[in-house]
């Protein structure tokens, strides 16, 4: 491969009823489809674009995996996935709670054509 991977964001802390709380979005990516992903955008649910692609100058080789984490201050839980593969094809996840997750785990359906994300 021509780049290795690792993506980088980190952890976050939000007050709930006056007491500091982890809210955790960090997760770890689980590439299952059987192809290369060039590219991995992810980004709060109420924004209108993209941002950049978090893997940067890396790509997630299929059966790998990279840990994603989100810098200090980062506080919706709701979150917006899409990854772009090395042939051009992408798939989109809308409206993930990503608080509520720690892995998700992308299998590819040659029948169907469809990527599904599974999460933990």
């Amino acid at each position: 491969m021509r780049r290795t991977f690792l993506a980088a964001f980190t952890a976050v802390f939000v007050a709930l009823a006056g007491v500091a709380m982890a809210a955790d979005q960090d997760f770890t990516l689980v590439n299952r489809t059987g192809f290369v992903i060039d590219q991995l955008f992810v980004s709060p649910h109420s924004s209108n674009n993209w941002g950049s692609d978090v893997l940067g100058q890396d790509v997630l080789p299929a059966g790998n995996q990279t840990d994603i984490t989100f810098p200090n201050g980062t506080r919706p839980c709701a979150w917006d996935l899409k990854v772009v593969y090395s042939d051009g094809g992408s798939a989109t996840w809308m409206n993930v709670n990503l608080c509520s997750i720690s892995k998700v785990t992308l299998f590819y359906n040659r029948q169907t054509d469809v990527t599904r994300a599974v999460t933990e």
